[in-house]
Formats: structure tokens, C-alpha cells, sequence
């Protein structure tokens, strides 16, 4: 089995054959071909930062079995973030394979949350918010207008916003990113600059400016990161 050139790669996943030979051949850079690449990089990031963000952050938590750090009511936002679609799904009749990837996104977050309560010792408290957070769902999707279901769509990015908000004011008032993922968040920042440029491309403008605001906070939780990360290994370095 001969493995895929380069050429193989950039036209299977990235560029049209024509692109390429713009690309690579002629040395000729032309706008429409420089967005089909831009847009495919983007999608990819969007992928990567849907299936393993979350589980990178679970798994860094379980792992170093804390969440210093974490603050309770971002993960709270996300939760509620990743129930929406969800309900609209199941409300819908969507076929499985068309939304399992959000369930999963709902099962890390719920686990990341138990979690968090267990560390405090609060494990019990964890257990009765997550059932009643399953009980709500079932309300919803049972009795709940679809009209009011589907308005609950459109504020599943302000939630996801004001989670990265307050993941960044509990960082600065920590003075430190604690068990927050490294990989996870730069994964986060690729999605959601891979969104902001999509959206931007579709010229949608509201939701444009909702993701750019979001790549902005994810591009802070970053910084703050790096930021830190400095400044603990400074410390360590004065007091050798």
C-alpha cells in the first residue's frame, strides 16, 4: 500500500486540482482558491474543536484529579449550551447520527461538572443538579412549544460568550488558568476563529459579530495561559 503524496493530501482535503497547480505549478495566488483553502482549514479546526475540546478537559481533570481553576457557572453555561441542541434534536425527530456529536459534548460537560463537586466534596449536590437537569430536558422536549425550543437556539451563543467571560474574570482573580486544558483551548480558539471566518464569508452579519466576540475571549483565555504559565515559571526560577 503506497502511501498518498503531498499532491494527494492538499487536493483530497484542502484544494480543487486547479488551486493546486495555481498554487504549487504556476506560483499564482488567486483569491477564490486562497478562501476554498482558508474555508476547508477552518472546517477542520471547527471538527477538532467539537470532538476533542471537551474530552481533553475532562480527561485533564480526571487525570490530575482536581479542578482548581474551573469556574463552576462557565461550565453551568456550557451545559446549558450543549442541552439545546440537543432538545431540538430529539424534539425533531433528527436522526441520531445527525446530533450525537452534541450529546457528547453534553456528557463530557455533565461529567466535568460532577466532577468539579466531587473535588469540593459536594458530590451529592452534583448528583441532584445533573438529575434535575435531565428532568428538565425531558420537560422540554416533552411539553415544551417548538417555537420556544427554537428560540432557545438563539441563545446558545450568548451563553457560550458569557461561559468564556467568566472563565477569563475567574482566571485574573485566581491569578491562574488552574486545571483549564492547554491543548483544549487552543483547540477552542481554532473552532471558533474557523466559525468566525465562515460566517463572516456567508455575510451573516449578527452571528458574525457573536463569534468574533467569542474568538476574541478564547484568544484572551490563551493569553491568559501563556501569560501565567510565564509567571510561574519565573517564580520557580527565583526561588532556586
Amino acid at each position: 500500500m503506497t502511501m498518498p503524496s503531498v499532491k494527494d493530501v492538499l487536493v483530497t482535503f484542502f484544494m480543487s486540482e486547479k488551486c493546486y497547480e495555481d498554487f504549487y505549478v504556476n506560483f499564482r495566488v488567486h483569491v477564490s482558491c486562497l478562501k476554498m483553502v482558508l474555508s476547508k482549514v477552518a472546517g477542520f479546526w471547527i471538527l477538532f474543536d467539537v470532538l476533542l475540546a471537551q474530552l481533553l478537559q475532562l480527561l485533564t481533570v480526571l487525570w490530575r484529579g482536581r479542578a482548581d481553576g474551573l469556574s463552576l457557572t462557565s461550565v453551568l453555561l456550557q451545559l446549558y449550551a450543549f442541552s439545546c441542541p440537543v432538545v431540538f434534536a430529539v424534539r425533531h425527530n433528527f436522526p441520531l447520527e445527525a446530533w450525537a456529536e452534541r450529546l457528547f459534548l453534553l456528557i463530557e460537560t455533565a461529567s466535568i461538572f460532577l466532577l468539579m463537586l466531587r473535588y469540593q466534596g459536594d458530590t451529592l449536590r452534583g448528583v441532584r443538579l445533573l438529575l434535575s437537569h435531565c428532568a428538565l430536558i425531558f420537560l422540554l422536549v416533552t411539553y415544551t412549544a417548538s417555537s420556544l425550543i427554537s428560540k432557545m437556539q438563539d441563545t446558545i451563543l450568548p451563553a457560550i460568550i458569557l461561559s468564556k467571560l467568566l472563565q477569563a474574570r475567574a482566571n485574573y482573580y485566581n491569578g491562574h488558568t488552574g486545571e483549564l486544558s492547554r491543548p483544549s483551548l487552543i483547540l477552542s480558539l481554532g473552532g471558533a476563529l474557523g466559525k468566525t471566518l465562515n460566517y463572516w464569508d456567508s455575510y451573516i452579519i449578527v452571528e458574525s459579530l457573536f463569534h468574533t466576540v467569542s474568538a476574541c475571549l478564547s484568544f484572551v483565555l490563551v493569553v491568559q495561559m501563556f501569560y501565567y504559565m510565564r509567571q510561574s515559571g519565573t517564580k520557580k526560577d527565583k526561588n532556586m
